[in-house]
């Protein structure tokens, strides 16, 4: 039999330590939430639809995000055993310079959408962190913003090739100006996808008032203050070519994109060169016979081609055939640090982070996206103790099995 007392209230009040009230209402929220998924609730809860989907959708059926993002829940990893992980080390080299971790944030265009702070919180909370921030062509704030929200930090630009190539080559002569180390050579975007989330909320760029808007801020009325008394939307590095935003937009997708603009490009800019949105293995054999430093295997975030490969699939294979030859950077897809482990294991030298960051700016500026780049971290180095190997250079195949809930049957077509 069990003898039982009646207890002491010394005892109960051992028990009956409460939490101390954290009276900061953003704190809180970003304390509270404990992966990227919780921010995302939090994003959603705090912005517009219609900002909101813009972030969080893809082009047309979002068949291209969904396994994207499937792809990293399908693997398997295999740790080993008795190895001191007492220490990690998560620092990295890439293009010519370190990261404090294995990720960087990924351009983002029309970021003060989500949230009026936009690139600078990016720019600064990735300073802060040691890891590179990349501006979009699209980008809200200029190159010359970003660069005083990053002084001594790395900072990337990601480069359209507009039809008026005289302002893309003005772009490059600023981001080599302002210290920029790196250029992303854009190659995925000959037309804009189809993204039937904006087409079904009536969302526009600039955003525009209407009821359903109106009805829509009711219960966010923060957002929309920050809208209305801020700077005005607009994309910064291009604000001084004229034309509307929709005519920018439109002018930055341009079909007759070559090899030739890409030879150009490279001749005009002084630093690390990296092709962006390369989707086969054949046009990383190419880029590698041309010599580019890096490639970024990516989908666009499952935003343009919806059914497009899965860059987690195209890297073991990519790693294989061009990895001794360029670097080999990933996106699409990255919702945790495991998922960033698994890339970095199968050959990736580096990935980019685009909606986990958003969804952090969106749950809370700048601290949101230092929330966010402390999950990661923290999840990448767990997930390295877990697996028991002590730096990324120990990473291997070995360490993760690929699964697939998809079947190839054929090959199809290859475009050479």
């Amino acid at each position: 039999m069990v003898k039982r007392q009646v207890p002491r209230p010394a005892e109960l009040l051992e028990l009956m330590k409460f939490k101390k009230l954290d009276l900061d209402p953003k704190h809180r929220r970003l304390s509270s939430a404990l992966t990227i998924d919780d921010l995302r609730k939090v994003a959603k809860r705090r912005t517009p639809a219609a900002a909101f989907d813009y972030t969080d959708g893809a082009a047309e059926g979002e068949i291209s995000m969904q396994r994207s993002v499937e792809a990293f829940e399908d693997i398997e990893f295999h740790p080993a055993i008795l190895n001191d992980v007492s220490h990690v080390d998560t620092t990295t080299q890439i293009l010519g310079g370190s990261s404090a971790q294995p990720f960087g944030i990924a351009p983002t265009g029309f970021t003060r959408l989500m949230q009026t702070e936009g690139e600078t919180a990016g720019a600064g909370a990735a300073g802060a962190a040691g890891i590179p921030f990349t501006l979009s062509t699209l980008g809200t704030t200029s190159i010359e913003d970003v660069k005083a929200a990053n002084p001594l930090g790395r900072n990337w630009f990601q480069l359209y090739v507009m039809r008026q190539r005289e302002v893309s080559y003005g772009l490059v002569e600023r981001a080599a100006a302002a210290g920029f180390d790196t250029l992303f050579f854009t190659v995925d975007t000959p037309v804009g996808g189809a993204r039937l989330r904006d087409t079904r909320n009536g969302f526009s760029i600039p955003p525009q008032l209407s009821v359903g808007t109106v009805l829509d801020a009711l219960p966010r009325p923060w957002w929309w203050w920050d809208f209305l008394t801020t700077a005005k939307l607009e994309f910064a590095s291009l604000s001084s070519t004229g034309g509307t935003v929709g005519e920018l937009i439109d002018c930055a997708m341009d079909p007759t994109i070559s090899f030739d603009d890409l030879a150009e490009i490279r001749a005009m800019w002084p630093g690390k060169l990296a092709v962006k949105g390369v989707q086969t293995l054949e046009d990383a054999k190419r880029l590698a016979d041309l010599g580019v430093d890096a490639i970024v295997l990516s989908n666009h975030g499952g935003r343009q081609l919806d059914r497009a490969p899965v860059p987690f699939h195209l890297l073991p294979q990519v790693a294989r055939e061009v990895g001794s030859d360029l670097e080999i950077i990933l996106d699409t897809g990255i919702r945790s640090g495991a998922d960033i482990v698994a890339a970095i294991a199968l050959g990736a030298d580096f990935t980019l982070i685009g909606r986990a960051y958003l969804y952090g700016l969106m749950a809370g500026g700048r601290e949101g996206v230092d929330r966010t780049i402390e999950i990661l971290s923290d999840e990448v180095e767990r997930t390295m103790k877990l697996l028991q190997v002590p730096t990324l250079k120990d990473l291997t195949p070995e360490h993760v099995t690929q699964l697939s809930r998809y079947t190839r049957i054929g090959d199809g077509a290859r475009i050479r």
